[in-house]
């Protein structure tokens, strides 16, 4: 329960710290980014508490995390890249 929380916490964190003018616009984008989630419907059984997302599920292969962290330098992708690395971190923390 606590990782689930921690998807909605971290961005709002970033947020408040970063992106205080337009905060409800940058939350929201940065939310939506929870929908790289949807590739959990492709394993089977969907949800094993005990897998590691990172490098099993299509959206949380390695590469595709690079990806998503240079998102986070360009002004357009910003958002979407900086959440996209926030939900893999938090995911990666479960594989510990």
């Amino acid at each position: 329960m606590l990782h689930i929380a921690l998807h909605f916490i971290a961005p709002l964190l970033i947020v408040f710290l970063f992106f205080k003018e337009n905060w409800k616009l940058s939350y929201l984008i940065m939310i939506a980014t929870i929908l790289v989630d949807l590739d959990h419907l492709l394993a089977s059984p969907i949800y094993d508490a005990n897998r590691c997302s990172i490098g099993f599920h299509p959206l949380h292969q390695y590469w595709l995390i690079g990806i998503y962290l240079a998102m986070s330098f360009f002004s357009k992708t910003r958002l979407i890249g900086i959440g996209l690395t926030i939900h893999m971190v938090l995911d990666a923390l479960d594989c510990f």
